[in-house]
Formats: C-alpha cells, structure tokens, sequence
C-alpha cells in the first residue's frame, strides 16, 4: 500500500507469502467454478471414449473422431439440460443472501429493485430500496474469509493487504449518479444512501461509515435500513420505484 506511512509498510520479505498466498487462494477458487469442473469433467470424459475406441478398433483417428463426438454430445446435453438464464445474469452467493433479507422488508413497506445498472456506466447496484426510512444502495460482496478486513484512520478500507478504496469509490458513485437520476425525474433532491454488505470474513464493527459508505457484515442489511426514522410516505415510497424502475435499467433483462 503506497499510501501507508512508512513505519506501516511490510518488509519485502513478508511480502513473499502473502502474495503466494493469495495466488493460491486464487486458482484454487478459478478450479472450483462450475464452468471450469464441467470443462474438466467434459475432457476425461472425451479421453476415455477416444482411448476406448482407438484400443478395439486399431486406429488413433477413429478413436480421436470419437473423443470429439463425445465432447459434442456432452455439450449439447448439458446445453439443453441447464438453466436458459446465462451464468453471467445470475446473481452471486452474496447477492441471493441480502436478496432473502430485503424481501423480508415488503411487509413493512420496503419496495426492492435488484440488479440495476448505472446509465453511461458499466456499474451496478446489486440492491435498491426504498421504504419509510429513506432510499439506499446495497452492494454485496463476498470476500475471501482467511483475510482480514480492518480500517486504517477510519478513512482506509483493507481485505487482507489489499486496499478497497477502488471498491468504496465505486459505491458512492453508483449511489450518486442514481440520486441525480431519481431527483431529476422526481422534481426533488433524493438522496441514495450507498453500502457494502461483506459475506466472508468477520466485520469488527457493526456499522462503520468510510469515505461516505456504510460498511457492515452482510447480515446486518436489514437491520442497517430499518433503524432509522421515517422519512418518506406510502405514496412517495411508490412513486420513487416507480421512478427508479424507469431510470435504472434492470442489468439482466428483467425486473
């Protein structure tokens, strides 16, 4: 971290580890995607009938047709089988988990949107809502749980050694520039309020505010949107989604 004095900066021969830490962490998540498992199971699979087929007939090139084949069929078969909705579309671990608290809201009057994207930008806000207590932006974010998340000065936001300001600033923009669409079109300054909820490793705090954004663990969404006062009526509260519906186009092709 460039930005850490220089008292704080690591040894270069701490650094070593945690750098082959992390890569490991890595590939082991990049082996155990889904996509990843399919395309390796596919391959056995389309070895085996090769070997299978070139051994009784005699002959390498029947038994290469017949890997190819294999691997043909078993893509068409799980092309058929799977879910029509992209992998990319789907929404994340993280994601589903704050979904199924938010939900739980609609009964006190919480209107929810998922999903949608910031016009002119490639961001997202994973969750709108907005109900008695105002209107927020919650991103979930699920993090690698052997990494720590600490604050530094109360303005610095780290995962393991890995500084999140990026992340922070991207959340109080999708915030922002989704305040100034809703007010825009609502004729009145509406303010989005904007947050992290983090899945993985233990948050030390309950809720802490950095560079503007609220920052809690993942399963304090909920209770971080309802304990504040009231603020917006029934009729405001529908108007504002149906406002935010239209200007904040859903990423994945739905509502």
């Amino acid at each position: 971290m460039s930005d850490r004095p220089e008292s704080e900066q690591p040894e270069a021969e701490d650094a070593a580890p945690t750098s082959a830490y992390v890569e490991r962490a890595s590939l082991k998540a990049l082996f155990d995607q889904p996509r990843v498992r399919r395309l390796r199971t596919r391959a056995i699979v389309a070895l085996a009938v090769g070997l299978v087929i070139g051994f009784l007939l005699r002959d390498w090139r029947l038994g290469i047709t017949a890997a190819v084949i294999a691997a043909i069929a078993d893509s068409l078969y799980h092309s058929r089988s799977s879910s029509t909705v992209p992998a990319w579309r789907r929404s994340s671990i993280a994601e589903r988990r704050t979904e199924a608290q938010l939900k739980r809201l609609e009964r006190n009057g919480y209107r929810t949107l998922h999903a949608r994207a910031i016009p002119g930008t490639e961001a997202q806000i994973d969750h709108l809502v907005i109900g008695p207590t105002g209107v927020y932006a919650v991103d979930s974010e699920k993090w690698d749980k052997r990494l720590p998340v600490r604050v530094q000065m109360g303005k610095k936001l780290f995962h393991g050694p890995f500084d999140m300001k990026p992340r922070l600033s991207e959340a109080m923009m999708e915030a922002t520039k989704a305040g100034e669409l809703i007010s825009q079109a609502y004729g009145r300054e509406i303010t989005v309020t904007p947050s992290l909820a983090i899945y993985g490793p233990p948050v030390p705090w309950k809720i802490m505010t950095i560079r503007g954004v609220h920052v809690y663990e993942g399963a304090r969404a909920r209770r971080w949107i309802t304990k504040r006062e009231q603020a917006l009526t029934s009729a405001e509260i529908d108007r504002l989604h149906e406002i935010a519906t239209e200007v904040l186009p859903a990423r994945y092709g739905d509502g």
